[in-house]
Formats: C-alpha cells, structure tokens, sequence
C-alpha cells in the first residue's frame, strides 16, 4: 500500500528552520551533495527506530506548503491516476539521480503532494 515516505519543509532561513526542529524534536539534519542546498533528516519513534525521513529546502514560492512524498511503484503510472481521478501533475516525473524519480501532484481540493518511485539500485538512506 502507498505511504508517506518522506516530507519537505520549505524556509526562508535553513539555519533558523533546522535550529528550530534540533531544539523542538531532536532531528540531526545532513546537508545533501548536489547543486540545491537541501539538508535531510531522520525521525523516529520511542524506541528509537527509524519512522520517517525528511528534508529542508530553501522556499521555492511563497505559499509553498510542506509536501509529503508518497511511495509508489511507478511514478508513471501514479500520475496517469492522479488525472484520471480529477488532480493535476505539475511537476512531471523528474529523476534525481541515483535516487529515484518524483513528481509533483495537486488533488482536487488543490493540496500538493508528490509521488515518489525509489531507484531500486539506490542505496536506502531512510
């Protein structure tokens, strides 16, 4: 079944936001290699296990929401349902190389989502 496997957080200041989120819930964030400053993060649960992960990014638009990934086997396929059931894809199926691909969904209620196919030679990072 598709779930949530990952979330953005979009900021304006990306030292302030992971700051924030240290001091608030104890989340150690990682700057990502690449050309986007992006820095990722793992949450987890009372046992200390592994539940989620996700990442900062420097605000794109003003109104940008936080933005829940979605895992699916096929982000083709996903977004071919996605306006099939009356959503929009805005973002099409993009690659981030040696990761996986996404694309960026609205349904029809206009929330952003986005769908996310994992590479299946990539490493597992969360």
């Amino acid at each position: 079944m598709a779930t949530i496997v990952h979330f953005e957080i979009p900021s304006d200041n990306i030292e302030r936001a992971n700051k924030f989120y240290n001091g608030l819930f104890g989340w150690k964030t990682e700057k990502m290699p690449g050309p986007m400053e992006y820095w990722m993060f793992r949450t987890g649960n009372e046992n200390g296990e592994q539940v989620i992960g996700g990442g900062i990014m420097k605000r794109q638009q003003p109104q940008q929401p936080i933005t829940n990934y979605i895992g699916v086997e096929s982000v083709s396929e996903y977004s071919k349902k996605v306006e099939k059931l009356g959503g929009k894809v805005k973002v099409p199926k993009t690659e981030i190389p040696d990761m996986g691909w996404f694309a960026i969904c609205t349904d029809t209620e206009n929330n952003t989502f986005a769908l996310w196919e994992r590479n299946p030679k990539a490493p597992r990072t969360h």
